[in-house]
């Protein structure tokens, strides 16, 4: 086992010291143990590289703010052990890793498996959702839901051990950094990238996965040039430990065919011709001339003021503290009376002050509660103790600040502050089973 500073990953070796590097990814929720069954064949091969996620199996709890933010941990604990070129194979949470390290740092990855993951990773309200969950509640409903997730239901009561070895795990792991796994995933969104990935990729999916099932699958074989699908079944999401052999036997074949070398010697690379890739499909080259790029980099002004249009950030951060659905609902049901005012709503309260460096959304979400109370705007209220609960305020914060608002508001305006805020706290963090 490695130590672990802040930039570096929780790490492991098996296999020969002078093999080729092959990195298995965990899943979220899980640690480098849901990879045991696979690790002694595939050691024969090669040098298995597995690696815990923050927080998870014991890892320091350093929370990872993106997909982009821990790959980049990744490499700088492989550059620390001079492994320069490797093949990957990531399952969900580790499969989106996999899709970053293609997408950026083409020329490290020599293959690529994905299993059980997806170019898009459901919503990002579910998955901000579920933070607010965590945030509430703890870890406990998450594990104790977690079987379901991952296991067929007969798998799950053939074998209570590894049931319970699942629930376990997901217990173990830091509160904090499951949340901010939750918010990588929800902001991970590479479909419109897929046909950048140049290096062989196998997509390996179970069949009854209900979480990324074979649809995503698809998805990411018709978008990755260099793709093949292989269904497993009989399995769910955590296919690799329900079927181990089938995972182990599609890896070996995998990654013993469609390894592309590097040029010369690097530390990693594996003497096994690679398979053809058509040169139609390569990947474009990652830096574009300059020709091509200057006029993207001219941003529109707004009313000749001289500053980019702020609808674009406000539209996201909208949907980051609002969610999806409420706004994708506020915009369906606008029309040509009030659609002037939500773009003044989205171009102004949220792309120029939410979006404002000098407050936090925690903080900010604070003053907005408090100002609702005050105004009576209880519809208004609702949503945002909502978005309070997405950006990071507690249930017990939440009846701080409408206390504090009781002092200064008055009475009868928190009291019925009161009443909305404890029906939306119920709703939003009690798990849907």
């Amino acid at each position: 086992m490695s130590e672990t500073p802040k930039s570096t990953l929780q790490y492991r070796f098996d296999g020969p010291e002078d093999a080729p590097v092959l990195i298995l990814g965990p899943s979220l929720g899980t640690t480098w143990h849901m990879w045991d069954r696979q690790v002694p064949e595939l050691a024969k091969h090669w040098r298995v590289f597995r690696f815990d996620l923050p927080g998870h199996g014991g890892a320091p709890a350093y929370p990872g703010g993106s997909v982009a933010e821990l790959a980049g941990r990744l490499l700088a604990t492989l550059d620390q052990l001079g492994v320069q070129r490797f093949g990957y194979a990531g399952c969900a949470f580790g499969g989106a890793l996999g899709i970053e390290l293609a997408l950026r740092h083409p020329e490290r990855l020599a293959s690529l498996a994905l299993i059980a993951a997806s170019p898009r990773f459901g919503t990002a309200d579910e998955f901000r959702q579920r933070g607010v969950i965590v945030r509430s509640n703890g870890l406990d409903p998450i594990a104790r839901m977690s079987p379901e997730r991952w296991f067929t239901g007969g798998f799950a009561a053939a074998q209570p051990a590894i049931t319970e070895w699942a629930v376990q795990m997901v217990r173990t792991t830091d509160p904090g950094c499951y949340i901010a796994a939750c918010e990588a995933l929800a902001a991970f969104d590479v479909r419109a990238e897929l046909g950048r990935i140049g290096v062989p990729t196998l997509v390996l999916v179970g069949s009854d996965d209900q979480v990324t099932g074979p649809a995503e699958a698809r998805t990411l074989v018709a978008g990755i040039p260099d793709a093949r699908l292989a269904v497993v079944p009989g399995a769910s999401h955590l296919v690799p430990v329900e079927q181990p052999a089938a995972v182990t036997d599609l890896l070996v074949r995998h990654f013993s065919t469609a390894w592309q070398p590097a040029f010369g010697s690097t530390t990693g690379q594996m003497a096994i011709p690679a398979a053809p890739v058509k040169p139609a499909l390569a990947a474009p080259p990652s830096v574009a001339p300059l020709a091509e790029i200057a006029p993207a980099a001219i941003q529109p002004e707004v009313m000749g003021m001289g500053r980019p249009d702020p609808y674009d950030t406000g539209i996201k951060v909208r949907r980051e503290v609002l969610g999806d659905a409420h706004v994708d609902r506020a915009l369906a049901s606008a029309d040509e009376f009030s659609g002037d005012f939500q773009e003044f709503i989205t171009r102004y309260a949220w792309g120029e002050i939410w979006d404002r460096p000098g407050l936090d959304r925690r903080s900010r979400s604070c003053v907005t509660l408090t100002a609702l109370v005050a105004g009576g705007h209880l519809e208004e209220l609702a949503f945002h103790i909502r978005a309070a609960l997405r950006n990071g305020l507690t249930p017990v914060e939440i009846k701080e600040v409408l206390l504090q608002a009781a002092v200064y508001c008055g009475v009868p305006a928190a009291n019925s502050a009161f009443k909305v805020a404890q029906q939306v706290i119920r709703e939003e963090t009690t798990p849907q089973e």
